[in-house]
C-alpha cells in the first residue's frame, strides 16, 4: 500500500487527521528531506523509519518499489503540499499502479488551490504551469497556449526570478494582464499582492526584496461579449441540454 500524503505548506495546523492516520499506519515514509520530515513527524509525536526518495535516482526509485512489493506499506510525502503536483512522487507512483500495487491519495494542503481560491479570480477552470522553463522563448510559448484559453494562470516561481518574470510578462503581454502574487501562504507572513499587472509590479518593485515560496496568477483580459454571455442565462440549468 502506498499513501499519497499532502503535508503542511506553511501552519502545521494544516494537516489532516487522514494524513496523521496514514503517516503513523504505514510501515515507513518516503520523504525529500529527512531532516523536515524529521521535524513535522516529532511535532505531532509520530516515529517512523524515513527512507529519502529521489526521483531522479532510479536506484532510490527500485529501492521503493522494492519495499511495497515486499508487502510493506509506505507514505510518500513532499517537503510541503500534496506529492506529484510540482513535486516528487509521479514515477513511483506510476510504477505502483503499473504493478497492481495499491495505492491511495489524500486531500490536503496545495499552494495551488489555496492561490486560487484566495487571489479572487475565476477559479472555476485554470492552467497550472507549475515550474515554467528558464528560457525566455519556452516561457512565452507556454504562456502563449495558456492564454490561448483564456483562462486563469497559475504557476510557481522562485522569489530571485519573480521581478523579472513580471517584466517579461507585461512586455510580452501588456498592461491587460491582472497579476496576482501570493507570497508564503499559510506562514507567518503571507502576503497577496493584486491587482493590474503594472500595479502589482510597482509593489512588488516597492517591498524590496522577495522572500520565501511564490505562487503567480496571471489572468488576461476578458475577450468582448464573454462577461455579457454569462450574465444572460445566470440561472440556466447546468443539466439542460444533457438529458
Amino acid at each position: 500500500m502506498l499513501f499519497i500524503v499532502p503535508t503542511p505548506i506553511g501552519n502545521l495546523k494544516d494537516i489532516t487527521l487522514r494524513a496523521l492516520e496514514a503517516l503513523k499506519e504505514a510501515d515507513a515514509v518516503f520523504c525529500e528531506d529527512t531532516r523536515r520530515t524529521s521535524r513535522l513527524l516529532n511535532h505531532f509525536g509520530i516515529q517512523k523509519k524515513l527512507f529519502r526518495y529521489n526521483e531522479h535516482d532510479e536506484r532510490s526509485v527500485a529501492a521503493a518499489m522494492a519495499w511495497l512489493r515486499g508487502g510493506k506499506s509506505a507514505a510518500l510525502v513532499t517537503d510541503g503540499g500534496s506529492p506529484c503536483v510540482s513535486d516528487p512522487g509521479r514515477k513511483l507512483v506510476a510504477l505502483a499502479r503499473r504493478t497492481g500495487l495499491k495505492v491511495t491519495a489524500l486531500p490536503g494542503p496545495s499552494a495551488v488551490t489555496a492561490a486560487a481560491a484566495g487571489s479572487g479570480l475565476p477559479a472555476d477552470s485554470f492552467v497550472f504551469l507549475g515550474f515554467l522553463p528558464r528560457s525566455r522563448a519556452r516561457i512565452v510559448k507556454a504562456l502563449l497556449a495558456a492564454f490561448a484559453l483564456n483562462k486563469t494562470v497559475i504557476l510557481f516561481e522562485s522569489p530571485h526570478r519573480l521581478k523579472k518574470f513580471l517584466a517579461l510578462a507585461r512586455e510580452q503581454f501588456g498592461p491587460g494582464l491582472t497579476a496576482v502574487v501570493a507570497r508564503e501562504i499559510s506562514k507567518l507572513y503571507e502576503e497577496w499582492t493584486a491587482g493590474p499587472i503594472d500595479e502589482t509590479i510597482a509593489k512588488i518593485e516597492a517591498a524590496g526584496d522577495v522572500k520565501g515560496e511564490v505562487v503567480v496568477l496571471l489572468r488576461p483580459p476578458e475577450k468582448a461579449g464573454e462577461e455579457e454571455d454569462e450574465e444572460e442565462n445566470p440561472g440556466q440549468d447546468e443539466t439542460e441540454g444533457l438529458a
